[in-house]
């Protein structure tokens, strides 16, 4: 039963439970103008009881966050997870100080992506958002707010920040496969990392894992099922428990379709006599700066400017020529192992909307000769 008091020109309400422990609990609200503003709060305090979602702790917003993260998301993320999900205690810290998780609302929150999202780009904002948020949903389910504050927020974001994805038209493509090709050596496996990405999409860490167990040469597959973790340097198979980043989860293990024409280009590498295809002649990777500095040349070579265009872009490359050739979505997504198709779509919009122009384009000349 809720018990209900009036002191001064205020009400005040309290409800009791029981705990797991057969201990009483109370939890107590002041400052209703109206006994009856005083007893909707309790008979949704007593709904809340009943489903064990009452608890009388009200921690400060910043505080539970990091107590959260640091006991469900810390373990077994990689290092640019977690420094996402400290920036974003930063951020909480920093903007709303020591505001309990009672006292925060959806204005509050919505004024703070309001301002947040004038400096920062769309990827950034997402980010943001998406780990508050995840956080928020838990404290629903905890029972220590009633509502989720960050339901219905209208996110905004800079667009002179937001990085459009670079890629290379089919023509660049072709130049550039001709520059790699142009007296390559197996000594060196730079080039054939980059002609692989260029042809399957793989992740650069994927690429540099490689074995040739992983090439089924008759049906002409690869078999992709582990990457190299960048933060550990070792490798990680994707069906074990040890991986947890939100991208590269078990659906990365797949198996992709390749021609022959790379087929005959990496067999090339057998020369060199080893388990990995693309263990150089020092018996060792080339490091992403490597391959990085390699296609630089090329790209020089073959007078093409692209400010930050590196090894990954490449892929993004493979997805261009896919999306621009007439391959549905679907089969991208699974193609480059992400874990759902609206992953691929929110990565590659901005390359979505040019083909949608594209297509614009086609429909009002098919119009035209109605």
């Amino acid at each position: 039963m809720a018990h209900f008091e009036k002191r001064g020109n205020a009400w005040r309400a309290q409800v009791s439970w029981y705990d797991e422990f057969g201990k009483r609990k109370f939890k107590v609200k002041s400052g209703f103008s109206t006994k009856l503003e005083a007893r909707k709060w309790a008979n949704e305090a007593e709904v809340a009881k009943d489903k064990n979602l009452i608890t009388n702790k009200d921690p400060v917003f910043a505080e539970y966050f990091l107590e959260w993260y640091k006991r469900y998301k810390e373990p077994g993320k990689s290092n640019s997870t977690k420094r996402r999900y400290t920036r974003a205690y930063d951020l909480i810290k920093e903007n709303f100080g020591n505001i309990k998780l009672t006292k925060m609302t959806r204005a509050k929150y919505q004024d703070f992506f309001n301002k947040y999202g004038q400096t920062h780009a769309k990827v950034t904002v997402l980010k943001t958002n998406g780990t508050i948020r995840s956080c928020v949903k838990d404290a629903v389910s905890e029972g220590l707010i009633p509502l989720n504050f960050t339901d219905r927020i209208n996110l905004t974001w800079n667009d002179k920040k937001t990085r459009k994805i670079d890629y290379l038209n089919f023509k660049q493509v072709q130049d550039l496969k001709k520059s790699l090709l142009n007296g390559i050596n197996t000594r060196y496996t730079s080039r054939y990392m980059l002609l692989t990405i260029i042809y399957t999409g793989m992740r650069p860490g994927e690429i540099m894992v490689l074995t040739w167990k992983d090439i089924d040469f008759k049906n002409r597959e690869i078999h992709i099922t582990k990457s190299w973790d960048y933060d550990n340097k070792k490798i990680l198979n994707y069906d074990s428990d040890e991986i947890n980043k939100e991208t590269k989860n078990k659906t990365s293990t797949r198996v992709i379709k390749v021609d022959q024409t790379l087929l005959d280009i990496l067999l090339k590498l057998k020369a060199n006599n080893h388990e990995r295809i693309f263990i150089d002649e020092r018996g060792t990777i080339p490091t992403s700066s490597a391959v990085n500095k390699t296609l630089r040349n090329h790209l020089k070579k073959i007078g093409i400017k692209k400010e930050g265009f590196h090894f990954h872009s490449l892929r993004h490359t493979h997805v261009a020529l896919l999306l621009f050739k007439g391959v549905d979505l679907y089969s991208i997504s699974k193609r480059l192992g992400h874990a759902n198709m609206s992953i691929t779509a929110s990565v590659y919009a901005y390359m979505l909307d040019e083909l949608k122009q594209k297509s614009d384009s086609q429909i009002e000349k098919i119009l035209d000769q109605i």
